[in-house]
């Protein structure tokens, strides 16, 4: 699971408003931050799925997991496309290897913004930006496959 899909979830579940509900002791604007980050949020679901299988098993749960995340595994399962593994895939076929670069970090701690590059052989070959650093990747190795002539496949 990413932390992506899992911080969706948590939101759809509404689980930012039960950590809002349930803190003491933390200061409003805080609280608010916190029940809105979606590190917080996905963790936290994590962290429930995780209490919910070693108190119930896997049996139990699996219905209303896959329930949960079903949009999410049917998006991944028929269109989504791993940017990064398909360029390692390609040039790993011609001995050739991708590195990654960060060019610029932004935003305050609760609210980065990335650009990565995606260089191979020394020669830059895509930029892409993102609210993490994964998704910049993503985006500068998709540029990367681009610039190949590289059609990715899905999966």
């Amino acid at each position: 699971m990413s932390r992506q899909s899992c911080a969706g979830v948590a939101k759809e579940l509404g689980l930012g408003d039960h950590l809002v509900g349930f803190a003491g002791g933390i200061p409003g604007e805080e609280l608010q931050r916190i029940s809105r980050s979606r590190n917080v949020l996905a963790a936290v679901l994590e962290a429930a799925i995780a209490a919910v299988y070693l108190e119930h098993g896997f049996e139990r749960i699996e219905p209303a997991i896959v329930a949960a995340f079903a949009s999410r595994i049917e998006y991944a399962r028929s269109s989504h496309v791993d940017y990064k593994t398909e360029l390692q895939e390609a040039l790993a076929r011609s001995g050739r290897q991708v590195h990654y670069t960060v060019l610029e970090v932004d935003g305050p701690p609760h609210d980065r913004r990335f650009a990565c590059a995606a260089h191979v052989a020394g020669t830059q070959l895509g930029i892409g930006k993102g609210s993490t650093k994964k998704a910049a990747e993503q985006e500068a190795a998709r540029q990367a496959l681009e610039a190949l002539g590289v059609v990715p496949e899905r999966i």
